[in-house]
């Protein structure tokens, strides 16, 4: 058996953890946690299978995104609320160019996200809610409750998501999910990093929304940047060759 204390240890610093994460991607870098038998969450939430240690590093991740790139139902699940970055991390921002706050940009394809999100009510840049032209003109309310990016005419077009983002300065992308999200990136072939937390627990079947299979042809090979580990949670980063 693999001794843990042989892997190197997830760093408890922002200062320490930019050893490991301080290159963002000019794209999308992706920031998931799993089980080992594939659930991304348990009961719909990641609370169950996530810790401080865990928490700590996609607050760090989010240091380096220009836009947090998240789907509505995750945003839903997890009660998302404006995003939060200490001042230690907003003078890292300055001192390396980037403006304020990372956006938050909410992926809905139907359209209908309720008013009473965190994420509508709280006092931190207004989000961006990537559309449908169908789902824009269904829900006019929506520009009430963020800049509407409308990126394909039926479903959501991530490559015309990311091109939008572009537009508006916004290149360093970070998306938290949820799986739907991430496949429809990775199908586009647009991932360029993904930090991936493997979680120490069995969670069983965990269904989220139902997605068709992959039309890819092959699978997309990456390189192992680094693994480290902290209280029996195994941290991955892969990137494009």
């Amino acid at each position: 058996m693999t001794d843990l204390a042989d892997l190197t240890l997830l760093p408890e610093t922002h200062d320490e953890l930019q050893r490991f994460y301080g290159e963002p991607p000019s794209g999308v870098r992706a920031n998931m946690i799993f089980t080992p038998d594939g659930a991304a969450a348990f009961n719909g939430r990641t609370r169950a299978i996530t810790d401080p240690a865990d928490q700590m590093l996609l607050a760090h991740l989010r240091m380096y995104a220009d836009v947090v790139l998240v789907g509505s139902g995750t945003v839903s699940a997890e009660n998302y609320g404006p995003v939060r970055l200490s001042e230690e991390q907003l003078a890292h921002r300055e001192r390396h160019g980037y403006v304020g706050l990372p956006r938050l940009a909410v992926v809905t394809g139907r359209g209908a996200l309720p008013a009473e999100l965190r994420i509508f009510t709280g006092d931190g840049p207004r989000p961006l809610i990537v559309t449908t032209t169908q789902a824009a003109s269904a829900h006019p309310e929506l520009a009430e409750l963020g800049d509407v990016v409308v990126a394909g005419d039926a479903t959501v077009d991530m490559e015309a998501t990311l091109a939008a983002l572009r537009s508006q300065g916004l290149t360093r992308v970070l998306c938290e999910g949820g799986p739907y999200l991430l496949a429809s990136l990775v199908e586009a072939d647009l991932v360029d990093d993904i930090c991936v937390t493997i979680a120490p627990y069995l969670a069983g079947s965990q269904p989220t929304t139902l997605q068709p299979a992959s039309l890819r042809i092959a699978p997309i090979r990456l390189g192992l940047r680094h693994l480290l580990q902290r209280n029996g949670l195994l941290y991955l980063r892969y990137s494009r060759p």
